[in-house]
């Protein structure tokens, strides 16, 4: 630890630090630390006085004097000095030590017992200067003791052997107490450190959790507008190019298109409603997953003009919103790749309830592909993401012309 910086020092800007960090009250611990140590000097020092005042030595009055100079003294120049947090105090705190012995040493050469005050002084050393000046300081104050004592006995050997020891005892003890507070100081600036890391790195892990719940947000609301509002305008393009085919020598037909289109057309602006509001599906509201499935793949059939068939199989039963959410949006997903890429005559969906799951499947008869081959655009991609976030997984089955299986698989 540098020279001119006190042992109180590094406590006093640790808790700085760490109020910043934390953003706790202002330095607390500290401030009621500083209390009991201004407690502690002004006991002692209301006992060296009663003492002084009523010893009887000749010259108490001047005792008395120098003893009530340490009051303003301490209070004016030593407390700011504990306190400060900012600035070079080495100039400061050495005046303060010249100053505070020196009012030890008048009171203490004719009032013997004044050197009790040395108790509190030898503390308040190290809480006002660095180490190595408050350890000269109480040297200082030690040898006026010793000699003081030397002094008040009429130099008798066995004074002079009680002073020595006096100020060998004192000496010790401030080192020791030094070391101690110095280890205290050096292990409170280390985990003061940490603390201050620690509250930078949550920081950090905080701003990146947030950016990665809107990366996940971002992601699921794309994937929710690919399932449904994209795939639902691809249907009611497709529908309204049908029917303007059909004009002319079709118009029956080419008003079911139109009819057709109008409906996918409110289920599109009902899906738009659930994403805003961020409700179920609206396939799924007032009905089973069964009944949307079921919905589902009639639509596709008249959408297409193939033949497509639905069936459940198993004991059915109510599942999690989330699993049931998962697979109509596979349906969805698979059904849409259907219209898209197989060129399929038929198609053939399956729900199955088993123990401990649940499977979706979707069968076509179309074009076929090499899985291998493909690296899946963002409908396949999605479609197994979704699942997997459900802990389940999906497999793909197929050959070119030899049609399509899409399987997925949830736990119930």
């Amino acid at each position: 630890m540098p020279e001119d910086i006190s042992l109180a020092d590094e406590p006093r800007r640790l808790t700085a630090m760490v109020v910043g960090a934390t953003g706790l009250s202002d330095g607390d611990a500290w401030a009621t630390s500083m209390r009991r140590w201004h407690l502690f000097y002004g006991l002692i020092w209301v006992a060296t006085m009663a003492e002084t005042l009523t010893n009887g030595v000749p010259n108490r009055t001047l005792a008395a004097i120098a003893l009530a100079a340490m009051v303003p003294w301490y209070l004016f120049v030593g407390r700011p000095l504990m306190t400060s947090v900012s600035g070079d105090r080495s100039l400061h705190s050495l005046i303060y030590l010249v100053v505070l012995v020196a009012l030890f040493a008048v009171a203490d050469s004719v009032a013997p017992n004044t050197w009790f005050l040395a108790i509190a002084l030898c503390p308040h050393f190290y809480h006002v200067a660095s180490p190595r000046r408050a350890l000269t300081a109480i040297v200082v104050l030690s040898c006026i003791g010793a000699a003081s004592v030397g002094y008040w006995q009429d130099g008798r050997a066995g004074a002079i052997v009680t002073g020595v020891c006096l100020a060998i005892f004192t000496i010790a003890f401030s080192v020791i107490y030094g070391g101690y507070v110095s280890g205290i100081v050096t292990q409170s600036i280390e985990r003061g450190a940490l603390i201050a890391q620690l509250e930078e790195t949550r920081a950090e892990l905080a701003e990146v959790s947030r950016e990665a719940g809107a990366m996940a947000e971002r992601q699921r609301l794309a994937g929710e507008i690919h399932d449904t509002l994209a795939q639902g305008f691809s249907s009611i393009l497709m529908l309204i190019q049908a029917a303007q085919a059909q004009l002319d020598h079709a118009q029956a037909t080419a008003h079911d298109q139109l009819a057709l289109a109008a409906q996918t057309a409110r289920e599109n602006l009902a899906e738009a409603r659930t994403l805003v509001t961020g409700l179920a599906p609206a396939q799924l509201q007032g009905g089973t997953l069964t009944d949307a499935l079921r919905r589902l793949t009639e639509r596709s059939a008249a959408e297409l003009g193939i033949r497509a068939s639905f069936d459940a199989a198993g004991p059915e039963r109510p599942l999690p919103a989330a699993t049931e959410v998962v697979m109509l949006r596979t349906g969805q997903e698979a059904l849409a790749n259907v219209r898209k890429h197989a060129a399929a005559a038929q198609v053939a969906v399956l729900l199955r309830y088993s123990g401990a799951s649940v499977q979706l499947e979707v069968t076509d008869d179309g074009v076929g592909f090499d899985p291998a081959a493909v690296n899946g655009g963002y409908g396949l991609r999605g479609m197994r993401v979704r699942v997997a976030e459900a802990g389940g997984s999906v497999t793909v089955t197929s050959a070119p012309g030899k049609g399509t299986s899409v399987l997925a698989e949830v736990p119930a």
